[in-house]
């Protein structure tokens, strides 16, 4: 072994206890007010799907932070969109491409137009926000969840999901025409 060699791996080895015993913050999806760089302009959203966090800007430099469920790889959405639908108990349909990816999952859906009424057992939960640029639907939308097990993660076909009582108050908080950016 070469002294440069051994002097490295001592190191390195030395150093990592403190790498192992080094604390992150755990992940916590209640709705707090936070500081948030003062670029953002009150009223914006802002999505930060690796983190899992929803901001809304509520005055310069601060901002309700929301846990969220995101996209799983791929199928994520990026870039900025703006609310131009906001529906409480929505309907939902799944898309021909989640029905093309799953079929299984999706057959009842298969050659008709069906929308599973709103309501507890709905995918899109309490209320949806609708995202559309340049005037179109872009389909992915802010949404409730049945499953609040996935906030936190990156599962969804492309939405963002919260937790029913969470995205009551968002909705509550945030008027058609909000700007919504997915980072």
């Amino acid at each position: 072994m070469h002294r440069r060699t051994f002097l490295a791996s001592t190191m390195a080895a030395a150093a990592l206890p403190q790498v192992l015993s080094a604390k992150t913050a755990a992940y916590d999806p209640t709705p707090q007010e936070v500081a948030i760089k003062a670029t953002y302009q009150p009223g914006q959203l802002l999505v930060l799907p690796r983190s899992h966090y929803l901001y809304f800007v509520t005055a310069p430099g601060r901002a309700m932070r929301y846990g969220v469920g995101v996209g799983k790889a791929g199928l994520e959405f990026t870039g900025t969109a703006t609310i131009a639908v906001k529906k409480e108990w929505p309907t939902w349909r799944p898309t021909n491409e989640m029905i093309e990816r799953d079929p299984v999952a999706y057959k009842r859906f298969i050659g008709n137009t069906e929308a599973q009424e709103g309501g507890p057992g709905n995918p899109l939960g309490a209320r949806a926000l609708y995202l559309f640029e340049g005037g179109r639907d872009t389909y992915f939308r802010i949404h409730g969840t049945t499953a609040p097990s996935t906030i936190g993660r990156s599962v969804s076909n492309g939405c963002i999901r919260m937790i029913n009582e969470h995205v009551i108050d968002l909705y509550n908080r945030v008027p058609v025409g909000t700007v919504v950016t997915v980072l």
